[in-house]
């Protein structure tokens, strides 16, 4: 009942409300030896909590982990993994004036008419907190990919994201049927030599030094007018093995689109040139084959990373849309149970825009998706 796990082989149990004792993750399906401790965890949460700059809910959470089951000697057992967060700064007081009442554009209404009773502090379950146990598992599947690939000599994938455009405000780098694996020129910065330490040295997590400085001035411009701000973000995962994916129905590309369209506040997802292939012909769409490469290579990437629904070996590339958030400080109108309607500010601390601390948590989703697609790869065809 819900719709609280994902994975096929590889399985992430999320659970938790925003404003409740703990948030966590169980993770099944994680084979024995893997390396795995608090240490592995910790680096990936600090990325995601909030209230890291003055851009961002100054909600203050240590965001620290502790692993209750799975783990000994800083190796996986092969049984399940279970993660607690606590959750230290909630203010629950401030949403005390809202009551039972609905806010436009939030979940509100919809968990109401699905549960009949919920948790309107923070948003409860539908608040961004639970990507927390999301982040957990990319970690965990990183942890993986790791060891799998290490174990027999093949590279091991790189995922990056960024923060590819805030309000109009786009950065410079090279379109995605460019990402071919070879050097970017003329562009700001080359997506496929990315490492998540260059993209966080920005405040908005934009690897375009020019781009990251407007993106920050559309952000403060819409806190001063207590509004709010979307854009997208952008994750590009290199050296990803070939063959990886199921067809027809679990392809890769739905298997991420599944976990990334349920990330609170995404509202759309494309791979490669993504909704721009529809106008163009095929024999611009269609990606030549470098002969004689080896391995096998395509001279664009408008297929961004997927033929079929299963990689082919070039850059991974997907854009993941998020809207404005909903909860902003100026007045708006709330709508109770019975329909009677006031107008009311929401207090409490909310992040103008959920761009740049929605890059690792893509990056989770992405990783979480690879590991078990590689997992599965390992079952489909005989050595």
């Amino acid at each position: 009942m819900g719709g609280d796990t994902f994975g096929t082989h590889l399985r992430l149990t999320t659970f938790g409300e925003s404003h409740g004792p703990e948030v966590g993750c169980v993770v099944q399906g994680m084979p024995a030896g893997v390396p795995v401790s608090e240490a592995v965890i910790a680096p990936w949460l600090a990325r995601r909590r909030p209230g890291q700059n003055p851009l961002q809910s100054q909600r203050k959470e240590p965001d620290v982990p502790r692993i209750v089951s799975g783990v000994y000697q800083g190796r996986a057992l092969g049984t399940p993994i279970a993660v607690l967060v606590g959750n230290a700064d909630a203010r629950s007081k401030d949403y005390a004036a809202l009551g039972d009442d609905f806010r436009p554009g939030h979940a509100d209404w919809t968990w109401h008419l699905r549960y009949g009773h919920r948790d309107p502090r923070g948003g409860g379950r539908a608040s961004a907190r639970e990507t927390v146990g999301r982040v957990i598992g990319g970690a965990l599947a990183e942890a993986l990919l790791q060891a799998m690939c290490q174990g027999h000599g093949w590279p091991v994938p790189r995922v990056v994201a960024w923060s590819q455009q805030i309000a109009d405000v786009v950065a410079a780098g090279p379109p995605p049927e460019l990402l071919t694996g070879a050097a970017m020129q003329g562009y700001s910065f080359d997506p496929t030599a990315l490492d998540r330490a260059t993209v966080d040295a920005s405040p908005v997590r934009c690897p375009d030094a020019a781009a990251s400085v407007a993106m920050v001035q559309a952000i403060e411009a819409a806190r001063r007018d207590r509004d709010s701000v979307g854009g997208i973000v952008r994750c590009v995962a290199s050296d990803v093995p070939p063959g990886l994916g199921e067809p027809v129905f679990d392809k890769l590309t739905a298997a991420i689109g599944h976990a990334l369209l349920s990330l609170p506040a995404c509202r759309g997802v494309q791979f490669g040139s993504g909704f721009a292939a529809a106008g163009l012909r095929g024999s611009l769409h269609n990606d030549a084959f470098v002969a004689g490469s080896d391995p096998l290579r395509t001279h664009t990437n408008h297929h961004g990373g997927t033929l079929g629904g299963i990689s082919t070996g070039m850059p991974l590339v997907v854009d993941v849309a998020f809207k404005p958030p909903a909860t902003i400080p100026r007045e708006q109108v709330v709508v109770g149970p019975a329909g009677a309607a006031r107008a009311l500010a929401v207090t409490g601390r909310h992040d103008p825009c959920v761009v740049p601390r929605a890059v690792p948590i893509v990056e989770a989703a992405v990783l979480f998706c690879l590991a078990d697609a590689l997992l599965g790869a390992r079952l489909s065809r005989l050595p």
